[in-house]
């Protein structure tokens, strides 16, 4: 272990890939958990609202007026999160393996590729539970849908 590296760890490359590991993690983290932090108005209230923009879409396409496009909504910070996360997992991971070939201490490799690589997996690993739960939601949604038109919603 070179001189450098045990009494100067900002100076190691493995300390940054550690670093940046566990800023990726966090960052997995916040992505899934930010979202629900910010305020949202009630289900009814989204619905209504939807209902109302489809109805003025519908006169307003039948009488032939003019509508204007639509101006682009903001990227929310949660969404540079999600892409952000696995970016800084792969760095911490070049990072963990120059310090690896530097031969700087065995601490500094083991644990920036761990927390790059959990960085990595745990992003996919959470887009893809939400994409099942979200099959799940459709999938129950097409098996009742029958029950909508047999009488139970519009009473036949």
């Amino acid at each position: 272990m070179s001189e450098t590296a045990q009494h100067r760890p900002f100076e190691a490359w493995g300390f940054w890939g550690v670093l940046l590991g566990a800023l990726g993690v966090m960052m997995v983290f916040l992505q899934i958990i930010g979202p629900t932090l910010v305020p949202q108005p009630a289900v009814g209230n989204q619905i209504g609202e939807i209902a109302g923009d489809i109805a003025r879409s519908a006169w307003e396409s039948f009488r032939g007026e003019y509508v204007p496009e639509p101006e682009p909504a903001e990227v929310p910070i949660w969404v540079v999160l999600g892409f952000a996360a696995p970016v800084l997992g792969v760095v911490a991971i070049v990072l963990s393996m120059i310090s690896a070939f530097r031969r700087e201490n065995w601490h500094y490799p083991f644990y920036g590729t761990g927390l790059g690589a959990a960085a990595i997996v745990f992003y996919f690993v959470w887009w893809i539970a939400v994409l099942f739960a979200g099959v799940l939601v459709i999938v129950a949604i097409l098996e009742n849908i029958g029950s909508i038109f047999d009488g139970g919603l519009f009473g036949g």
